[in-house]
């Protein structure tokens, strides 16, 4: 399956003066896919090592020693003799092995012409373990699932994906049925790619609930493997709280409905955890739209948002039929799923996101992002019915900006606001009158 993030790879390869990356991401999100896939396309040659399999590399960096004595040793592990420019080096599971991290600073320095791209699942976690970051040493990229125009590519539909990424709104609104159909199915399958391959591969929508909940038992080994032994309990009840905690009129996370005495004190280390982990993401609150947004950051309210929108239907054991027939998707649940899912689609973009309230006005913005050097408020709309005073309210105290509203009702631009319709969210801003 075609994944977006392989130009960005390409874009590396290409680039003079490049530098080791790392690609960061949560588990089972594809990055070891995506490598091998490059690997194989773009080289001659592709020496790749899994650190948590691997013993003998892992010695080769905790042995240490010069930069051509580690590539010697690889290149005899791997039966592959890594040359300069023609031979794609990967280290997975880099959190496995922190010399091996600590040793990109001297790839870097000493042996430029070796491509090596390190990929790591949970390297957040280890960098709050005392691992040395080689700063100013490396690039970075980070993978997300797949996001809705991955999907649409999957399933085989590069038209629909051309005519969403040029923004021909006129085409789009004409092949409005088949968008929304299978919009739905994205709401049912997410984004994890052994979950939309067999989708894809027409398995069953019973055997994609399977992977699904699979991978989140697979995240909860993961607690319990590498998060500290008193934390554990604390991050199985954070996660669990996600999808109700979207599910409430107003989405700021509140501790009180992860327990009932729950302080921000015994929760924000599991919340981070889950953050470093790539499985939970914060949106903070601000309160002035303005920019840089950091500055009006209110750092003791936000919301937590889960890394896709099937494993929250997985996780609410949300039915195929709510999801795919009738309007309950996307009537129900307060907006939940729909939320998610343009959250998780705006950040495959990589776009910083946060929102806007007060404590003494019913106005809340659910998304504000940057283009342009400009302020973009955003509200997002589950339903066709769009009545809502808070956006308009906003713009109306804030004239000098220009709303975005996603929602089922087509494409269509006023002077305060344009409304996208929902399974165009990914086309990009320049393609929008804003």
């Amino acid at each position: 399956m075609d994944r977006s993030i392989y130009n960005q790879l390409l874009a590396w390869k290409n680039r003079k003066g490049r530098k080791p990356l790392i690609l960061n991401g949560a588990r089972q999100v594809g990055k070891t896919y995506v490598l091998q896939q490059f690997g194989k396309n773009e080289y001659q040659k592709l020496a790749f090592f899994s650190l948590d399999r691997n013993a003998k590399a892992v010695e080769v960096f905790e042995k240490g020693g010069s930069t051509a004595d580690m590539l010697m040793a690889l290149s005899a592990i791997s039966q592959t003799d890594i040359t300069p420019n023609d031979t794609l080096v990967v280290l997975d599971e880099i959190q496995d092995c922190p010399k091996a991290l600590e040793a990109l600073k001297f790839f870097c320095e000493d042996a430029p012409h070796i491509h090596i791209i390190v990929a790591g699942s949970l390297l957040g976690l280890s960098l709050h373990s005392g691992v040395s970051y080689p700063v100013g040493k490396v690039e970075e990229l980070r993978l997300y699932p797949m996001n809705f125009i991955e999907f649409l590519q999957a399933m085989d539909k590069p038209q629909l994906v051309g005519l969403l990424e040029k923004g021909n709104w006129n085409v789009i609104r004409l092949l409005e049925t088949e968008l929304i159909g299978l919009l739905r199915q994205y709401y049912y399958v997410g984004g994890m790619p052994a979950a939309v391959l067999a989708h894809v591969q027409q398995k069953g929508l019973q055997e994609v609930r399977t992977i699904q909940k699979q991978i989140i038992q697979d995240y909860r080994r993961d607690f319990s493997k590498h998060a500290p032994e008193r934390e554990v309990p604390r991050i199985n009840m954070v996660w669990d709280s996600i999808p109700a905690q979207l599910a409430k009129e107003n989405k700021k996370f509140v501790y009180r409905a992860v327990k009932k005495s729950g302080r921000a004190a015994e929760f924000e280390q599991a919340i981070q955890w889950l953050i470093d982990a790539g499985l939970a993401y914060k949106v903070q609150r601000v309160n002035t739209p303005r920019l840089p947004f950091k500055f009006y950051e209110e750092l003791n309210a936000f919301k937590l948002f889960m890394l896709d929108v099937g494993l929250m239907g997985a996780m609410a054991d949300t039915s195929a039929e709510a999801m795919l027939v009738g309007d309950g998707v996307f009537a129900e649940y307060k907006g939940a799923f729909t939320e998610l899912y343009v959250f998780t689609q705006l950040k495959s973009m990589g776009q910083s996101l946060y929102y806007h309230a007060t404590d003494n006005s019913t106005i809340e913005i659910d998304f504000l992002t940057q283009w342009r050097n400009r302020v973009v408020p955003i509200e997002v709309k589950a339903e066709v019915n769009v009545k809502s005073k808070s956006l308009r309210t906003f713009i109306g105290n804030h004239p000098e900006l220009k709303g975005l509203r996603y929602s089922m009702m087509p494409y269509e631009a006023h002077d305060w606001m344009v409304n996208v319709p929902l399974y165009a969210c990914l086309a990009p801003f320049e393609t929008i009158d804003l």
